[in-house]
């Protein structure tokens, strides 16, 4: 294996190389009613799941606070909810809590790992081991206990869900670099992808997080929890935030000591004066000292909005470009 330790910036990723990714994990869900109960509590159709193949989608509370945003696959007889590890125990105790009035199974899929790839070599690597590659069409392929799920982004990935002696065997004969599981944080910034963590967890309604923009919400479904509060933010409008993505920017001496965290604070520049800008989701920082960094902002921020970190004003950030628009569709 060639086991890479360093954090390169975006520019310096080779085309090709794979991560070990341990910063998410699944919600596994089975039953007899698995299909109806989730219905009940997210915020995708479920009931399109067999034909789909992949879902995105989030759980939210009753007020539509989001615990959770996920990719939704069935692995086997489980329905997998894969997830950032940051907001899956809050998921997990909210469906476990309505899941007793249901007939279904939930649980932490501990027995999976995961193992993501990128470029030619990595398609490469598919075609050879799966005898298939996911696409846009298919966006999730099976062979035997594993599961190949498509990823689409600014970077296409590829993220193999097994067994974890199943995934360190395929890891050991990987021939390209592997890098730690922070890169699979840097790939979802850069897709627009939301990596929750805990102190964003019942922080934020669905569209302030852009699943309305990942084909992460329903609004033709039927009832599901939150639903009414997701509902009022599209119909009369009432949503003023959205997730950005932003770069830092200035020497990176000063970044060494950034101190960053998910949770910390970014400041706007408003005439002379600087106010409270948005709060940091996710962060993922290089060894060159170069910043990257989800944040949810007013959803008019404009290009060239001077930002900076409230506890490190020396750190500014540029807002980078999204794989998608973020102008609400009436």
């Amino acid at each position: 294996m060639n086991l890479q330790t360093s954090l390169p910036n975006i520019e310096q990723l080779p085309e090709s190389f794979a991560v070990i990714v341990d910063n998410i994990s699944a919600i596994s869900v089975t039953g007899d009613e698995a299909d109806k109960y989730l219905q009940g509590q997210l915020t995708c159709d479920v009931a399109q799941l067999a034909n789909n193949k992949l879902l995105v989608g989030g759980h939210c509370d009753a007020k539509g606070k989001m615990f959770s945003a996920f990719r939704l696959i069935n692995h086997a007889d489980r329905r997998l909810l894969i997830q950032s590890k940051g907001s899956l125990a809050s998921s997990m105790k909210e469906l476990q809590k309505f899941g007793v009035f249901a007939k279904v199974d939930i649980s932490e899929a501990n027995d999976l790992s995961y193992l993501a790839l990128t470029g030619s070599k990595g398609v490469e690597f598919i075609q050879n081991n799966f005898n298939a590659v996911p696409d846009s069409f298919t966006p999730v392929i099976t062979h035997n206990e594993v599961s190949v799920i498509y990823v689409c982004g600014t970077t296409n990935r590829y993220l193999v869900v097994a067994p974890t002696a199943s995934i360190n065997k395929l890891a050991e004969s990987l021939t390209i670099d592997i890098f730690p599981s922070t890169l699979w944080t840097l790939t979802e910034i850069q897709s627009g992808f939301v990596h929750m963590n805990e102190s964003s967890v019942s922080e934020y309604v669905p569209q302030m997080l852009n699943l309305q923009f990942v084909n992460g919400i329903s609004f033709s479904k039927g009832c599901y929890l939150g639903q009414e509060t997701v509902a009022r933010m599209k119909y009369l409008g009432r949503n003023k935030k959205a997730l950005f993505i932003l770069k830092s920017e200035g020497e990176a001496k000063w970044q060494e000591e950034a101190g960053i965290n998910d949770g910390s604070i970014l400041e706007k520049q408003m005439g002379e004066n600087w106010r409270k800008g948005g709060d940091i989701i996710s962060h993922y920082e290089a060894d060159d000292g170069t910043i990257y960094i989800q944040a949810v902002l007013a959803n008019d921020t404009e290009q060239g909005a001077n930002l900076r970190l409230k506890h490190h004003n020396g750190i500014k950030f540029n807002l980078m470009t999204l794989p998608y628009s973020v102008l609400e569709q009436s």
